[in-house]
């Protein structure tokens, strides 16, 4: 039954996708003689954890219960309490854990503290599925960089665009609604100055309701984002640009007279240190980047070794001409087996379309990931 009740408990930890960053998601569920009694998850940064949630459901009913959750109890006094100390003074018998938390400030301490207790504690239930959950926490708390994805559409043949630039729509409305949704779930979202000149996107979230805007990222080195593009007038987002020291003065002291954040980054030969500014980010707690630009900014991304998870939506349709743009641009690879490989394969259709996603194989923090999946695994 620890399976069943780990599953329920990484269920409701969803719930919060895209609300608890730069915390993970994590769901708790607690039982005692066969019936949940209580059942929570944590919602918010700086707002009680899942345990906690759990805890006040259950009253008197947590004690000598069993507590399932998907992540380790926090252990260390931050925005809130140690969720540990919590469960010990609420008197459960047994918590049964799927995976230990990577952070530094915890990374087994939470467990320690509740075997001194006497509390019983199983680890590893259900660990893969926990550390799939919280891929964007675990590369982010264990390498001090954000989550990179890179989302892409193109017809059968393999083009963005056709020979004369126009690209509305290559994706039927399903698989473009579905795009709002990995926006309303990643911390930033990132697209070269070619993209903000050639279509003025105002990059949000538009769902039905309850949509949650990212960190708009503007890679431009010369500082060259018009005053009257959306990313700088609309108020909707926040919006960082990324420009080199190099960029002119005037133009960076106007974007940020209308309230555009500008980062004066080092000049590399392709236009802006990616990995700095990906560090930067990272430093100000933006876990994720959805990177949605064209074939420079993501021939970029990826040779600077950003990217973590791709998705490729593919359109049955064919578009043709030799000259039409691909999702790739920049030198590419000298051979086919120098190319980047993805695995963790999986497609879905989604309307007219087909979505595939993989991660790239061999990526830093990777092997992290892996390691607290593994825990626990037969």
């Amino acid at each position: 039954m620890d399976q069943y009740y780990m599953r329920q408990a990484l269920t409701i930890a969803q719930y919060a996708a895209g609300r608890t960053s730069p915390n993970p998601l994590v769901g708790a569920v607690i039982v005692k003689d066969g019936r949940i009694v209580g059942q929570g998850w944590h919602r918010q940064a700086g707002t009680p954890h899942a345990e906690i949630h759990a805890l006040s459901q259950a009253g008197e009913l947590a004690k000598e219960a069993t507590v399932y959750v998907t992540l380790e109890p926090c252990s260390h006094h931050g925005r809130t309490g140690p969720c540990a100390d919590a469960l010990i003074q609420a008197a459960v018998k047994k918590v049964v854990v799927a995976m230990t938390d990577p952070n530094p400030l915890v990374a087994g301490n939470g467990l320690k503290r509740l075997r001194a207790a006497g509390i019983e504690v199983i680890e590893g239930v259900l660990a893969a599925e926990a550390a799939r959950l919280n891929e964007v926490f675990i590369k982010w708390v264990s390498t001090g960089m954000p989550f990179g994805v890179l989302k892409t559409a193109m017809s059968l043949d393999g083009k963005i665009a056709a020979h004369t630039g126009h690209s509305k729509w290559i994706t039927g409305a399903a698989a473009r609604e579905y795009v709002h949704t990995l926006r309303d779930t990643h911390d930033g979202i990132l697209v070269g100055i070619g993209t903000v000149l050639a279509d003025n996107p105002e990059l949000t979230t538009r769902l039905p309701e309850n949509g949650k805007n990212p960190v708009r990222i503007i890679v431009d080195s010369m500082a060259c984002t018009p005053l009257t593009a959306k990313v700088v007038t609309d108020r909707q987002a926040a919006t960082i640009i990324a420009a080199s020291a190099q960029a002119p003065a005037e133009r960076v002291a106007a974007l940020r007279s209308r309230g555009v954040e500008v980062l004066l980054l080092e000049k590399t030969p392709q236009g802006v240190n990616l990995q700095q500014l990906f560090k930067l980010l990272a430093e100000r707690r933006i876990t994720s980047i959805l990177v949605e630009g064209g074939a420079t900014i993501n021939a970029s991304v990826l040779a600077a070794n950003l990217i973590d998870k791709v998705h490729c939506f593919i359109a049955p349709k064919i578009i043709g001409g030799k000259t039409a743009p691909t999702p790739v641009g920049g030198t590419g690879a000298d051979a086919v087996d120098q190319c980047i490989m993805l695995e963790d394969i999986a497609t879905r259709s989604i309307g007219a379309d087909l979505l595939l996603s993989g991660y790239i194989t061999g990526r830093e923090g990777r092997d992290v990931y892996r390691t607290c999946g593994r825990i626990g695994e037969s």
